[in-house]
């Protein structure tokens, strides 16, 4: 296991998840999220050698995260207009908002990587961990602060994301952590709330969230 390459591996899915949420052309936001898909394919294939069922993982996630997902998230986005409304915070205090969470959470797991999951002893594995919880924070911010319903699916697949970086974190030596990976994944989820949102676009002309509340008024 090449730590520091894991490690650097680890850090750019913090920075595709930034880049993700705080970015606000949806197009350039579904890219950042489909690189972080390829992040997590190659994490998932480096752990592989010490379980090898993981090589299934890595190649259902090549496909739902890496392909399908971004697809439908293409498909879904406007092809005259792919800005996203402004978000609930404005982009400066976004940014330092986003910046403090991964601080805290990034430390705060780090630290107590070792009751969180004895069976990660491996300090690669631990930092994983740690950014998967930072990931997952990430999500939470972006569904909660976002006005565009697209957006808030990017959002809900970053914390997906956050989910199983942490399952193969905790217990990656285990078969069924592939199992309950495969398992868990939301592409039909993704696929179904894109196709609503087309289809509330198609009838009211929007997918901000905010104006689609005024209108059910």
């Amino acid at each position: 296991m090449n730590e520091p390459f894991l490690q650097t591996v680890s850090m750019c899915l913090v920075l595709t998840s930034v880049a993700a949420v705080e970015l606000r052309k949806l197009t350039i936001s579904t890219l950042a999220y489909a690189l972080q898909a390829l992040l997590i394919v190659t994490l998932l294939l480096s752990f592989a050698a010490m379980n090898p069922a993981l090589y299934w993982w890595a190649g259902t996630a090549f496909i739902t995260k890496a392909v399908l997902v971004p697809w439908a998230l293409f498909w879904a986005i406007p092809k005259d207009d792919d800005r996203e409304p402004p978000p609930v915070i404005g982009f400066a205090p976004s940014v330092i908002i986003a910046t403090l969470l991964i601080l805290g959470f990034f430390r705060l797991t780090h630290l107590h990587a070792g009751w969180l999951a004895p069976l990660a002893k491996h300090p690669a594995l631990q930092t994983n961990l740690a950014v998967a919880a930072t990931v997952f924070v990430l999500g939470i911010f972006c569904v909660l602060t976002r006005r565009d319903a697209i957006k808030t699916v990017i959002g809900l697949c970053l914390l997906e994301n956050g989910v199983h970086l942490s399952l193969v974190s905790l217990a990656p030596e285990l078969p069924e952590t592939a199992l309950f990976g495969i398992a868990t994944e939301v592409v039909v989820t993704a696929w179904l709330l894109l196709y609503v949102i087309v289809g509330v676009r198609q009838s009211f002309g929007t997918t901000d969230t905010f104006k689609l509340n005024e209108l059910r008024r």
